[in-house]
């Protein structure tokens, strides 16, 4: 890859995603990957000057959906972080040891932050997909009023059996 910018909401993305690591690591204005490499090196200075103050203790983190599950693992590698579960975990469960602050202050709340930003575009991405291959409007059901009382609804649940 050259030196190029990638255009699209791909690209947007990823900008987005670096300001709020930037955001996090209470930068200043700088060039976009600079920035970026800075904000991560603040955010591991922290990260080590906390473990100085406060030691580590280990913490579990439950994240049900696979996107959060490899954003969170992503994010922590970042920082070197070593995530793991122990062997009978659930795939659900991440574990790592860490200072209470660091995932107070900065870990926990730039994940919810990437995490929301991602799952709007997830969610943008995936209606137009859906519009693209019907070609019809995707999104929720509309609401209704409630019917007069009749036979209740049958419930029907998707398996793959």
């Amino acid at each position: 890859m050259g030196g190029g910018m990638a255009e699209g909401p791909e690209a947007q993305l990823v900008e987005k995603l670096r300001r709020i690591e930037t955001l996090f690591a209470r930068a200043g204005s700088e060039g976009e990957r600079v920035a970026a490499e800075r904000a991560r090196e603040r955010i591991r200075a922290r990260l080590e000057e906390l473990a100085g103050e406060e030691p580590p203790i280990e913490f579990r983190f439950s994240l049900s959906d696979q996107w959060s599950r490899h954003l969170f693992v992503a994010l922590m590698r970042r920082y070197g972080i070593q995530p793991y579960r122990y062997r009978g975990q659930r795939r659900t469960t991440v574990m790592a040891r860490l200072s209470r602050s660091f995932v107070n202050e900065t870990l926990w709340p730039e994940f919810l932050e990437l995490q929301s930003t991602l799952s709007a575009y997830f969610d943008a991405l995936t209606d137009r997909v859906i519009e693209q291959a019907l070609e019809v409007k995707a999104g929720e059901a509309e609401e209704q009023a409630q019917p007069a009382p009749q036979l209740p609804p049958q419930d029907h649940q998707a398996s793959l059996l």
